[in-house]
């Protein structure tokens, strides 16, 4: 606040629209982009689709236009080639007295085509001394909320308020790395990188600069989460499964569906190993859709059996936790296992019964939903806890069942999102990972098809034919919580118009906002095959397993994400008959969206998809990295972009671990302290949570 320009109103708005307090943190807000500004263009030489530009001139005028929200200021400005228009939306009062009709300005803007006219909206203008007063050349552009604009905060206010910060500091900035790591990965100081991302001196020094920020960033984001997971195996220790038992045999032998895929089998050698290992067992298991983890996760519960522990599987929802249950209570027959079901519906009458049975260690396999971490559930002797599509709990749902035995339990983390490789290594870094790359025998590859609505007819007429033939059909339709009401209207009217359209067959509905036990029911409809299509929402993304079913329309696809739209093509394919995925959309689409659906049409593997959606969406809008327990906070790096700088800076962070686990020595104390530093900024209470 007490720099030139800024004061204790424009302090307040920094504080509040991008947490900018300190020196420091001004520092650490980066330009979003580069722009050359050594080049200003003629206005004749300028169109509609041109990137940021610059343009030197004069304003002729101004003339409010408009009523009401539709009120707008604009100006005339003119080189010797042209002229064009000015637009301001806000600020109408002030930016006459700002900008004096007559004065020759430095335009920076961006020019588009409204009306067959070519105009600049807000733009930064001014004065030639003004503009030469910092260096042309390659410049930095920041980010800026609406209330930085109307404080005239813009991205050169931005720049000014970082020039005086560096201009008043004359000493080099103290070194966040230690000497050797600067060395062996080649890095500029951070004193030159702090420079030269702002403002740089040439091309080779920003990309040098941009390595250093992002390599410091990632590196240590992973010597966090690594000496985490080493403190954890060091301080808890783990329950030891030393054998394979009767459990475990007599299903492998008698009750086993069919035969175990290769990657299967692979993954239970790996859990073996983990629970026999005397560390705790913290895996991530990512199984495409159909894969088989249900499977490989019975057969580590039965591990715990074998070794006098009790298992438990967490889902979460009551629609997948009771299929679990189901689906185990029908391996698992004659085997005499007592498995039980406990979710927010379970009746009071049944709960008195089964939860002293958990308590006494009766019951041996618990399966549910987060009623699970209630604390009137106790148990007896919880030796494995396996947590599926866990990026649907919070951090502090899961660590509750840490925390339900006195050594922790060892914990198998399921996920049918494939997670590509730089968001696991940061996402799930502590946790080992297990691939089943493999379908079971039998799955024919879902056929994904992209149709226009205008061709609706033709496609029901494809449909019906799959109907008569005896197969079942999803309908999905979007429910985005901004546009719920009109997305609810949609689908009963596609409820509605279903009815009308195939009145020979019966049609469920299920959305989110049914109660639950009349959302069960539809469900159950159409799982036993009382009704032929179901219409529903994404509720049905994760745990309906109905093999009969082969067809999955989802309506207005370009509305869903790449790995949501993956899960529900799940929903089919789960039979020996070849299914269908239809994708409808409208014809006017964006080149991003055309995009994804062709991605979609062209693969139906998993970590593919699953690649494409980080790269076209960033890693904050893929599922689950909010629910993850990392606050991500990257104000550089890009787990998009920046994979191989991730790869490297975890190799380093290992190896610098892997002879001081503690950073105790003399080398690594700043690592130690700039670590420490970075936690107090972030709390982040991730620490002890799988």
């Amino acid at each position: 606040m007490y720099l030139q320009g800024v004061g204790p109103k424009k302090a307040e708005v920094l504080k509040k629209e991008i947490e900018v307090v300190s020196w420091e943190d001004i520092l650490y807000y980066f330009p979003y982009k580069y722009i050359d500004r050594s080049k200003i263009f003629k206005i004749n030489e300028i169109d509609g689709n041109m990137p940021y530009i610059q343009l030197k001139g004069k304003i002729l005028n101004y003339e409010l236009q408009g009523e009401g929200r539709a009120r707008r200021l604009t100006a005339t400005f003119c080189d010797d080639t042209g002229h064009i228009e000015l637009v301001w939306f806000r600020m109408l009062k002030q930016i006459p007295d700002l900008y004096k009709v007559g004065t020759e300005y430095i335009l920076f803007g961006k020019p588009t085509i409204f009306g067959h006219r070519i105009n600049v909206a807000h733009p930064e203008l001014e004065t030639e001394s003004k503009f030469y007063e910092g260096e042309v050349g390659v410049q930095g552009q920041y980010n800026t909320t609406e209330k930085m604009k109307s404080a005239f905060l813009h991205s050169r206010a931005i720049q000014k308020i970082i020039t005086q910060v560096l201009e008043n500091i004359k000493e080099p900035l103290p070194e966040t790395l230690n000497e050797t790591l600067i060395n062996k990965v080649c890095l500029i100081s951070i004193d030159e990188a702090i420079r030269n991302i702002h403002f740089p001196k040439s091309s080779a020094l920003l990309r040098k600069a941009q390595f250093r920020l992002k390599f410091e960033e990632l590196f240590y984001l992973q010597l966090n989460i690594l000496q985490i997971t080493k403190y954890r195996e060091k301080r808890l220790g783990g329950l030891l499964f030393t054998k394979v038992g009767d459990y475990f045999n007599n299903f492998y032998h008698k009750n086993l569906p069919f035969e175990l895929t290769n990657a299967q089998k692979k993954v239970i050698k790996e859990i073996r190993r983990d629970t026999n290992s005397g560390k705790q067992m913290n895996r991530l298991l990512q199984g495409d859709v159909g894969s088989g983890k249900t499977l490989v996760a019975l057969l580590s519960v039965l591990l715990a059996l074998d070794n006098g522990f009790q298992g438990a599987i967490m889902a979460p929802t009551e629609i997948l936790a009771t299929q679990h249950y189901e689906t185990i209570n029908e391996l698992v027959r004659g085997l005499d296992i007592q498995v039980a079901l406990l979710t927010g519906s379970t009746p009071k009458s049944r709960r008195k019964i089964i939860l002293p049975m958990i308590k006494s260690g009766e019951i041996q396999i618990l399966i549910g939903t987060h009623a699970l971490i209630e604390n009137v559930v106790e148990f007896d002797n919880l030796g494995l806890v396996v947590v599926d599509e866990q990026h649907r709990f919070g951090v502090v749902q899961r660590a509750k069942l840490w925390k339900k035995n006195t050594i922790p339990p060892h914990v198998l983390v399921m996920t049918a999102t494939p997670i590509p490789r730089t968001l696991a290594m940061t996402v799930y870094g502590d946790l080992d990972v297990s691939v089943i790359d493999e379908l079971p025998p039998g799955r024919k590859p879902v056929k994904t098809l992209h149709i226009y609505s205008k061709k609706r007819n033709k496609l029901y007429h494809s449909v019906r034919k799959q109907l008569q033939e005896g197969r079942q059909i999803y309908i999905v339709y979007p429910l985005i919580e901004e546009s719920e009401k009109t997305d609810l209207q949609n689908l009963q009217e596609g409820f509605e118009i279903t009815k009308q359209i195939f009145p020979e067959y019966k049609v469920s509905m299920v959305h989110g906002k049914m109660k639950p036990a009349e959302k069960e029911a539809e469900m159950q409809k159409f799982v036993s095959g009382e009704t032929q299509i179901m219409v529903a929402t994404t509720v049905i993304e994760v745990g309906v397993n109905v093999p009969n079913a082969s067809v999955m329309i989802i309506e207005n696809a370009e509305r869903f994400g790449l790995s949501q739209l993956h899960q529900l093509r799940g929903r089919v394919g789960r039979g020996a008959d070849q299914s269908f995925c239809i994708l409808l959309t409208r014809y006017e689409l964006s080149e991003n969206t055309r995009r994804r659906l062709a991605i979609m049409t062209e693969t139906n593997d998993g970590f593919v998809i699953a690649e494409e959606d980080l790269k076209l969406r960033g890693p904050g809008d893929i599922d689950g990295t909010q629910q993850s327990g990392i606050a991500f906070n990257l104000k550089i790096a890009n787990l998009s972009h920046d994979g191989q700088i991730l790869i490297i800076a975890r190799d380093f962070a290992q190896e610098i671990l892997a002879s001081d686990p503690m950073l105790e020595k003399a080398q690594n104390l700043v690592l130690k302290d700039q670590l420490n530093k970075l936690n107090k900024q972030r709390q982040v209470g991730w620490f002890m949570i799988s």
